[in-house]
């Protein structure tokens, strides 16, 4: 698979939603605009999941790491699927980074959605009921007091596939964003963007594009001036 280069220049990227380049750009917005899409914060090029994680943290990063994402921009144009299964890995992916460090009010909630999301992977994977990754295995571990009150309120509550991409999954994004970016660490802005950088490799694996689409270098370049640069 190719992936598309980079370009040195970088976008400066602002929280929120702008009415055009001249105002300012958020993540998305900007991946819209290289996709050759009209300028939205919800473009089509890119999985619905995906790019409301994409905005969230674009949104709840420092203006001072903002900046770091634009290199991520041109890696979600072209990772968009109906299949559940990416809405089950990107949820996985966030919940099991933000688990460890959000606040104890979050951490159940978190370590449900990592449970739902590995039922919801076994089933599609054919796998015997109950059965996780060594990943979730090991963020759960950390957590002990948060697993056990989780594994209670996961007998009691029930999604069904549906359930999980309306409902489960977009609040599992929000809430490990959230608290992510609300956490007592030394570095979040890193933090959210390997939460990102992480759930893009896995859309890719997922989704296996033999090829994503190439960076328009002049594109690029207008958005940069009109937004300013990096």
């Amino acid at each position: 698979m190719t992936q598309p280069q980079v370009p040195d220049l970088l976008p400066v990227l602002s929280r929120g939603k702008h009415r055009s380049p001249r105002k300012g750009a958020c993540f998305m917005e900007m991946a819209a605009f290289l996709a050759g899409e009209r300028w939205s914060d919800h473009p089509r090029c890119t999985h619905p999941l995906l790019a409301a994680l994409a905005r969230s943290v674009n949104d709840l990063t420092s203006d001072g790491g903002r900046h770091h994402l634009g290199a991520l921009i041109p890696t979600v144009i072209g990772l968009t699927s109906e299949d559940v299964r990416v809405d089950a890995v990107i949820a996985l992916r966030c919940a099991q980074t933000a688990l460890p460090v959000a606040s104890a009010e979050r951490q159940a909630v978190l370590a449900v959605s990592i449970m739902s999301a590995e039922r919801l992977l076994a089933e599609l994977d054919d796998r015997p009921a109950g059965s996780i990754s060594a990943k979730s295995r090991q963020t759960l571990d950390q957590v002990p007091l948060a697993t056990k009150r989780a594994h209670r309120l996961a007998r009691e509550v029930g999604c069904s596939t549906r359930g999980f991409r309306r409902h489960a999954a977009p609040a599992t994004v929000l809430c490990a964003v959230r608290g992510v970016a609300e956490a007592c660490i030394p570095d979040p802005d890193a933090l959210l963007y390997d939460m990102l950088a992480g759930a893009i490799r896995d859309c890719t694996a997922a989704l296996q594009p033999a090829d994503l689409p190439a960076v328009d270098a002049h594109r690029w370049q207008e958005a940069c001036a009109l937004t300013g640069r990096r």
